[in-house]
């Protein structure tokens, strides 16, 4: 069992770390996670696997109630053996790299965002240490901004803040109100995207709600623009935020 990490603030905005195949520790912070995927997270590695998100949900996802939202928290399914390894690292490292995860991504930094905080809205980022880490010793030196850079962070986070907005800062009670029947819709339009398609495309959302043609043919094929209708969907159904238009179609 891995022992659990040190969490510090960044000092001077700055940190030495460096992580290379030839490190005694080399992936061994690919074991024993609770790794949550945030819908960007799983549109990438649905690509990259060639799987629709149903299929890739189905077979390497677990589903639990986050503790005070009661909102859906979709976590990377381990191995079955006695490391519980990630099942996409290898002896040679990750085999998903180029989609891999924001977490995996952001590692050894965590980040902490707001985007209805009064007080401190906006983000902060912490070094996040483990015992077995041995890249901490390494000279190469990073600012924060470099690091989410070379990582390639930025898209990444901006694609999951607008899923932020749905739900961080919100008052739990509220969320706890939401009925079964909404909570499958947050899990369908949040991680389902194959599942939010056909149900834009079958039931009577586009005889309620007006989308232009030319945006509907991108959102049949592609998951990003299809992403943000979804979030509009989920604001506009969820908390009655003016996000979509009425249809402007014909009885």
């Amino acid at each position: 069992m891995i022992d659990a990490p040190e969490m510090q603030p960044v000092p001077g905005g700055t940190f030495h770390f460096a992580c290379h195949q030839s490190m005694p520790c080399f992936t061994r912070c690919c074991a024993d996670l609770e790794l949550v995927l945030t819908p960007y997270d799983i549109i990438r590695l649905k690509q990259r696997l060639h799987l629709s998100s149903g299929e890739f949900l189905d077979r390497h996802t677990t589903v639990s109630a986050d503790r005070l939202s009661g909102l859906p928290v979709v976590k990377l399914k381990m191995q079955a053996d006695q490391q519980r390894r990630c099942p996409f690292v290898s002896p040679d490292g990750c085999a998903v790299y180029a989609d891999r995860p924001g977490a995996c991504r952001l590692y050894p930094l965590g980040r902490a965002a707001s985007m209805f905080s009064a007080t401190q809205p906006g983000e902060y980022y912490f070094t996040v240490k483990e015992a077995h880490c041995l890249g901490w010793k390494e000279e190469k030196e990073w600012t924060i901004q470099a690091w989410l850079t070379d990582q390639g962070l930025d898209e990444y986070n901006t694609m999951n803040d607008r899923f932020m907005g749905i739900v961080t800062g919100r008052p739990p009670k509220t969320l706890r109100t939401l009925s079964s029947a909404r909570i499958q819709m947050v899990y369908m339009a949040c991680y389902d995207l194959d599942a939010f398609r056909r149900f834009v495309f079958e039931s009577s959302f586009l005889d309620r709600f007006f989308i232009p043609e030319e945006r509907l043919a991108h959102i049949r094929t592609d998951d990003m623009e299809l992403a943000a209708i979804a979030c509009r969907w989920l604001k506009f159904s969820l908390f009655g935020e003016m996000t979509l238009q009425f249809s402007r179609r014909p009885e």
